[in-house]
């Protein structure tokens, strides 16, 4: 039983839906990648804000790029370094020292605040412990104490030194809970204020989050930075809603902040005007006291220069100088989409390496992005869209690679007797989705064939009529393809072609003009061999018209044919068959005139076709010369 025109539709049908299918299921893997990259388990910053490491190093790198060294003018870093150690005595120096230090610092100096990045676990000389918590109690001084985050359980014990001071007088809404505490001696507990300095840096060993509240046994401590602003500004702390992971911006390396040595201020040494209205953070970046961590910037950096990067971000803060807050994750997500999109849409109309181009270019478009989202959200990961294209590359391009590699041998398979190679591929690289479905174009028909063929064989072998016919045809068809022409089909002694299908040509009509010309030509040149050999002269037929008609797989599931129907085709069979009445090889119709743009023509006159109901008016190319068949020996009595 035949199928029904339903069923035939439905299975053409049928492989399309699916590529769409598998298309449109690749396209929402690739998207969901970035947005589990963004909300998914492994986004979320753990404790001190372990994210995606492959997003944190494109951040360290962003960091590094963006690092500015302009100087802080709003900060003073005092180091005790080695020259101090040497000049004033090994560490730990008496607490009489550091209130030396801290005294001259506020009086002589005029600073506006400082904070000690120092533990005093061991009770000094009284004075000296005196002098200190009389600081921290009613001076703009801030001691430091150290909180510990044991959240992998290594330590038998919990940390319990010293006596813990400096609590919030109320409980923030986000705050980082701590396991043990290593604080100043029972002397200094009646220092109001004291900030926490510990931290603890990523799996990786680099430091990249800090807490700024740290909560343990139900009260709150603010780290010592954030201490340092509120005592100085007298106002109460506000909600902060990264309290329990800062992200530390590193807009400054190490070397831009100002930086003086301990004996120097001890000995009054600088300009009173370079720590005047300054804040100013006292601690030590000496090898041989161990405070080292590995930043964005670089490994082994003074603990003390994080402290200057959190002090200075949160003055930015309180100036209304950070960089507004992107939706980054929403941002990451609608770029997955549109790389999504586009593959989708691109890839079955690129090669492959074109594929693996535009990908490469949209990764690049969203470095370039995630660069500049990447100071306004501190949350987001930076390497989303990228894995959405690497997936993309891995799955979307070997997929369409795959289907690319299947439509070509289908269309090899129907096309490769009908068109030239080069009309082959151009269809692989087109944008149709079935190249072969019929559909209406305008097309140039070329319709070829032997005139008085019976009178020519019939004198011959059966061989030598074969040879003829495929010397005939060859000079038929060679010209056909090497204009860019679809061969319809061969009617024993002659063919039928055309121009504007499968892919529609501009120029369709001079095209086959051009054939038209060579086919001539070839003819002329064959039919002189055969002449030198006694046989009658040939002369080719052809008629051409121009015109809409619809071309396409008109096959059964039987046997598929590619060809075109219309009344432009019907019309350029007549003008051949019209052609044996005029000394001319070729007979034009109307509308290949009206397209011809590279052509002059020479009017014939009018003619009633058969079929045709209205006179058809009847052209020549002027270019061609009439076909003069004489028979050979009157040209050579002639000569």
């Amino acid at each position: 039983m035949a199928d029904s025109p339903s069923s035939l539709s439905d299975r053409r049908l049928a492989p399309r839906r699916q590529a769409n299918f598998a298309r449109a299921a690749i396209a929402i893997a690739a998207v969901l990648l970035t947005v589990l990259a963004q909300w998914g388990p492994s986004s979320g910053l753990s404790y001190f804000g372990n994210t995606s490491f492959g997003s944190e190093i494109l951040r360290d790198g962003f960091i590094r790029w963006r690092a500015s060294t302009a100087p802080e003018p709003r900060i003073l870093v005092v180091d005790i370094d080695e020259a101090s150690l040497a000049a004033v005595g090994p560490w730990p120096w008496s607490s009489s020292r550091i209130a030396d230090l801290v005294e001259i610092l506020l009086g002589r100096y005029e600073a506006r605040g400082v904070a000690l990045d120092i533990v005093r676990e061991k009770a000094g000389d009284t004075e000296g412990d005196m002098r200190l918590r009389a600081l921290a109690t009613h001076g703009p001084l801030v001691l430091g104490q150290v909180f510990d985050f044991d959240y992998e359980g290594k330590r038998p014990q919990p940390l319990r030194e010293g006596v813990l001071a400096g609590a919030l007088p109320h409980l923030q809404p986000r705050a980082r809970q701590a396991d043990g505490y290593i604080a100043n001696h029972a002397g200094l507990k009646g220092a109001r204020h004291v900030g926490n300095m510990g931290f603890v840096p990523g799996k990786d060993g680099v430091l990249r989050h800090v807490p700024l509240v740290t909560r343990f046994e139900g009260r709150d401590y603010p780290a010592l930075t954030l201490a340092l602003v509120g005592c100085c500004s007298g106002a109460r702390l506000p909600s902060i809603p990264d309290a329990d992971h800062m992200r530390i911006p590193y807009k400054r390396d190490w070397n831009a902040f100002t930086l003086v040595s301990a004996t120097d201020i001890l000995d009054e040494a600088i300009a009173p005007s370079s720590a005047k209205g300054r804040l100013v953070l006292v601690g030590s970046s000496s090898l041989g006291l161990g405070d080292r961590v590995t930043t964005p910037h670089a490994a082994k950096r003074p603990g003390l220069g994080v402290q200057a990067e959190i002090l200075s971000a949160l003055l930015d803060r309180q100036e209304g100088k950070t960089p507004a807050p992107w939706p980054g994750r929403l941002i990451a997500c609608a770029f997955a989409l549109a790389s999504a999109l586009l593959a989708t849409f691109a890839f079955p109309r690129l090669p492959a390496w074109a594929s693996v181009a535009l990908l490469a270019a949209a990764s690049l478009l969203w470095l370039g992005a995630a660069y500049a989202i990447a100071p306004h959200d501190p949350l987001f990961s930076t390497t989303g869209p990228f894995a959405t294209n690497l997936f993309l590359l891995a799955v979307a391009v070997p997929y369409q690679w795959q289907m690319a590699q299947r439509r070509s041998r289908r269309l090899l398979g129907t096309l490769q007797q009908y068109v030239a190679p080069s009309v082959v591929r151009e269809l692989l690289r087109s944008d149709l989705e079935d190249p072969l479905a019929p559909r209406l174009l305008d097309v140039t028909t070329l319709i070829a064939d032997m005139e008085g063929y019976t009178t020519q064989v019939e004198a011959l072998s059966m061989e030598e009529s074969a040879r003829l016919t495929r010397e005939f045809l060859d000079c038929l068809t060679g010209p056909v393809i090497a204009g860019g022409g679809t061969l319809d089909k061969y009617t024993g002694d002659g063919l039928v072609a055309f121009w504007g299908a499968p892919l529609p040509i501009e120029q369709h009509a001079d095209l086959a003009l051009d054939a038209a010309r060579a086919i001539v030509e070839r003819v002329a040149a064959l039919s002189r061999v055969r002449e030198a050999l006694g046989h009658p002269p040939l002369r080719v037929r052809i008629g051409i018209e121009s015109g809409p008609a619809v071309a396409g797989d008109f096959g059964t599931s039987f046997r598929s044919i590619y060809t075109a129907v219309g009344d432009s085709v019907n019309t350029a069979s007549r003008l051949e068959q019209a052609a044996r009445d005029f000394p001319h090889d070729v007979i034009v119709g109307a509308g290949t005139v009206e397209r011809a743009l590279r052509h002059r023509f020479l009017a014939l006159g009018e003619r009633r076709l058969r079929g045709k109901g209205k006179l058809t008016a009847l052209f020549t190319p002027a270019q061609f010369p009439p076909s003069r068949v004489v028979p050979a020996a009157a040209v050579e009595s002639r000569s």
